[in-house]
């Protein structure tokens, strides 16, 4: 966001091209009337009876020929149902008279039966087992039918994309997986042998300064950031000495980071994508693709993503026509509410950046309006109220997500703030803050019970994993040495339970302000807490519906937070946050 604002100031001073510029479609010079900026996210219809909206696609996605002989916890051959009940008119809803028994369901292609079993109502992420012996490798993905009966009569359907690729050719140096039941990325060990299992990855690094950063500090700053725990880097373009940057990223894969790899200069232009792409898929490192930055904001096309991601799919082992390739794609979402659909349709990883640290949310310091939500530009689009805005912000997208039926294809991660001194924001967050927004975006990147009316039956009780890439790096010493112990935290215990496919999540958000997430497997916990407030907090974890008790609860995280002497309560210093595994 920043450069964007350096850039239209520079418009300003030097010409009176700036007239008509908006940011989420919205006038914000004072010159400027006020316009109703549209695109906003439709909301469904409501339904006064139930409504079944069935959907259905592969746990994992792509599989791969290996996958066929080795059906690994990992990486399972199955299919995946949900079968929600809600009472508004969401994607594929239909009417449902409902009654005992569950629902009858049929996964075929091309008229053939991979797949069959029974599905309670209601269910999320049900898996159906079947065998890749009944197909073959190929560059298109295989379309799948749903096909479900409830109470011998009442019929629903539902299709979805399978990808079953062949392995991948010489050209071709990684393969990154999306797991379907988390939102997990899956890759084979950095450095390790080609056959070895794909694991899950917790991705936490930075957007990554390039021309002022890497290419003149590479050698001590690729090293300094795996020992400080983080998992990926993101250069910032642009890339002008490709011979400097082919060094700096063969280093970065000789330390083990993984590569989130920008074409947001470019990602408009077929030819500079087909050229970038080509040159990078052979890395090892390539852990995901990143098109749009903020193109919600600058009003980009609004079929620009998504013919950047067909492209880049289509040189990355797909078909460019919705099936997997090797890698995924990713963007960034700024604005609150504007053409959502149009922009999240071309990734499949959607981020969102809210940022709310010493920016005035209500009039711009910069253009000396007010900013509303159809008007102005304080740095953070229909902001009010700082830290829950990042909260709100990870379920308004979640939810939009699944009204349009992407449950089983799309993740949300977050974009801490890590940055200040600048524009809107005269400080930097502190490296507290910084872990207020990350566990913020942590707990509600879960999927817990969708909170309204129209959605009150189905409850999600998968999770939906999120990463953590804040903006931007060279930051504060103490934005980096909190990020950093919050990297060794999720790699030493809580990656166990984040990733965990096994694991059932609640999100509570109590009324002292303090945000939970739990993540349950077997009989342990892992409790993920932060305090929003400028004052010290308490709970008890009878709160959070767990005993606790002496020696029941093992705090593995530390950001200003504490467990009582008998094991019942945490206790959160002003802005303070923790985690904490309790064992039943």
């Amino acid at each position: 966001m920043a450069p964007r604002v350096a850039q239209v100031i520079l418009f300003f001073s030097l010409s009176v091209c700036v007239l008509g510029q908006t940011w989420c479609n919205k006038n914000y010079m004072v010159t400027e009337p006020i316009v109703d900026p549209g695109g906003r996210f439709p909301t469904p219809d409501t339904s006064s009876s139930p409504l079944l909206a069935l959907r259905c696609g592969p746990a994992i996605r792509p599989y791969l020929p290996e996958d066929a002989a080795d059906t690994s916890t990992t990486s399972p051959t199955a299919i995946l149902i949900d079968a929600p009940i809600v009472f508004s008119h969401i994607s594929n809803a239909v009417p449902v008279t409902l009654g005992p028994g569950t629902l009858d369901v049929t996964v075929s292609v091309n008229g053939k039966t991979i797949a069959s079993g029974s599905v309670p109502l209601n269910a999320t992420k049900h898996a159906l087992p079947f065998s890749l012996s009944a197909l073959k490798p190929q560059k298109a993905a295989y379309t799948i039918t749903c096909s479900a009966t409830f109470a011998k009569s009442q019929k629903f359907s539902a299709t979805g994309l399978l990808t079953y690729l062949p392995d991948p050719p010489a050209d071709i140096g990684s393969v990154t997986k999306f797991d379907a039941r988390t939102g997990a990325l899956l890759a084979r060990p950095l450095n390790g042998p080609k056959t070895a299992a794909f694991e899950p990855v917790f991705p936490i690094g930075f957007y990554t300064g390039y021309g002022n950063y890497l290419a003149t500090n590479f050698t001590t700053a690729l090293p300094q950031l795996k020992s400080q725990g983080f998992t990926v880097v993101h250069p910032v373009p642009s890339f002008d000495n490709i011979t400097q940057l082919d060094e700096v990223l063969d280093l970065m894969e000789e330390v083990g980071l993984w590569l989130m790899y920008d074409m947001r200069l470019t990602y408009m232009s077929t030819t500079s994508v087909t050229e970038e792409v080509n040159r990078i898929k052979s890395r090892k490192n390539l852990l995901l693709w990143y098109t749009a930055d903020e193109p919600d904001g600058t009003s980009d096309p609004l079929n620009a993503t998504s013919l950047a991601a067909n492209l880049i799919n289509s040189l990355d082992g797909g078909d460019g026509l919705g099936g997997a390739g090797y890698h995924p794609v990713s963007l960034v979402l700024n604005c609150e509410n504007f053409e959502f659909t149009a922009y999240a349709s071309g990734a499949d990883l959607v981020l969102q950046d809210t940022y709310t640290i010493g920016n005035n949310m209500s009039f711009s310091t910069v253009w000396g309006t007010p900013c509303t939500d159809d008007y102005g530009d304080c740095g953070c689009d229909n902001c009010h109220q700082g830290f829950p805005d990042i909260s709100k912000r990870m379920d308004e997208f979640k939810q939009r997500i699944f009204i349009n039926g992407w449950g089983l294809t799309k993740a949300v991660w977050t974009v801490p703030q890590g940055f200040g001194n600048e524009t809107y924001w005269p400080r930097y967050p502190t490296g507290a803050e910084w872990i207020v927004e990350s566990i913020l975006g942590i707990n509600h990147g879960g999927l817990g019970a969708l909170h309204s009316p129209s959605y009150a039956i189905y409850s999600l009780t998968g999770i939906m994993y999120v990463g953590v890439v804040s903006w931007d790096d060279p930051t504060t010493a103490d934005i980096k040495a909190s990020a950093s112990s919050l990297a060794h935290a999720l790699a030493g215990s809580m990656n166990a339970f984040i990733l965990s496919p096994a694991a059932s999540i609640r999100q509570i958000t109590l009324p002292n302000g303090v945000d939970v997430g739990l993540w349950t497997v077997g009989s342990a916990t892992l409790v993920v807490a932060t305090n929003i407030n400028n004052q010290a907090m308490s709970l008890s974890l009878a709160q959070l519906q767990l005993a606790g008790g002496p020696g029941t609860v093992k705090q593995v995280f530390n950001s200003g937070s504490s467990v009582s002497s008998d094991g019942r309560t945490l206790h959160f210093d002003k802005i303070g946050s923790g985690a904490f595994i309790v064992t039943q």
